[in-house]
């Protein structure tokens, strides 16, 4: 790379392999080569990296989430002293659900030129071959932790148009498709685990047929993505009248609430939990 194209006192942000290193651009190579300061999530996974290119003598500065303010202002010194910085994550793209937000940021705020090398990204790897509608879709990365506040937020995006894209670690990944299950309805969704990897899997169907193949593997291991198709028109379209007679037909079959609560939040893509609520209540006032 031409030191015209990565000037002094500049970062680039760097993609790289998710797993496959045949996915490492000639682009980041070069620029791999031509930067001085190497600002990664982990500095073992990032000498592992460079090694495997030939790329060696190097600056490297370990800059994550639990030193993001510390080293922020370190690395910004070394930019105004005319440093070319390069910002790796452990794989993918930086920012993105990693480490970099904050030193992006301040090096604009003063000044600095900040420059993308595109390359692999999860979410978008994922979201191409999932099967999932690609028109409008939304990153909402990691759930919280606490399951209280991860039924909030699943409950907050029920009604939205768009595709919801995720991500998930491995210990979370069956309760959180179960809580999204109860709460989005059995909508169309898919799963992508250890993508370009050896061992590469995608689910794809419903959250059910997601549940299924994850409580069927040994132990679930690797990176995960996932995401759920958004609300249909039919969904968005139905008011609450019409709901309710679409209920009251529902308890006039005779059918059990919990089994048609679950049948028509699917179908109109809806909080299976809200609308058993709503069945009770129509049930009590009908008598």
């Amino acid at each position: 790379m031409k030191n015209e194209n990565f000037p002094s006192g500049s970062i680039a942000v760097v993609a790289t392999p998710l797993g496959n290193m045949d996915d490492i651009t000639r682009r980041a190579i070069e620029t791999l080569e031509a930067a001085e300061v190497v600002a990664a999530e982990d500095t073992r996974t990032a000498r592992r990296l460079l090694s495997s290119l030939g790329i060696a003598d190097k600056r490297y500065i370990s800059y994550h989430d639990f030193n993001e303010a510390k080293r922020a202002p370190e690395l910004l010194t070394l930019l105004d002293e005319g440093a070319r910085v390069a910002l790796i994550s452990d794989a993918g793209t930086p920012t993105i659900s990693d480490p970099g937000f904050d030193l992006v940021r301040l090096a604009r705020k003063h000044g600095h030129h900040v420059f993308p090398v595109p390359g692999p990204s999860a979410l978008i790897s994922f979201l191409c071959a999932s099967g999932l509608p690609t028109d409008s879709f939304t990153f909402i990365g990691f759930l919280p932790r606490r399951e209280t506040k991860r039924r909030e937020s699943l409950q907050n995006l029920v009604n939205r148009g768009e595709t919801l894209i995720f991500y998930e670690s491995p210990h979370r990944i069956e309760s959180t498709l179960k809580e999204a299950r109860e709460i989005f309805g059995d909508r169309e969704a898919a799963l992508g685990r250890e993508m370009t990897k050896l061992h590469e899997q995608f689910i794809c169907g419903t959250l059910s047929d997601l549940i299924y193949g994850v409580e069927a593997m040994d132990r679930v291991r690797g990176e995960i993505c996932w995401g759920i198709a958004g609300a249909s028109n039919e969904a968005g379209e139905i008011s609450p009248e019409e709901l309710d007679e679409v209920l009251l037909e529902a308890l006039s079959s005779g059918e059990r609430p919990k089994v048609a609560a679950k049948e028509i939040a699917s179908k109109y893509n809806l909080s299976a939990k809200e609308i058993y609520a709503r069945l009770n209540e129509l049930k009590e006032r009908e008598g």
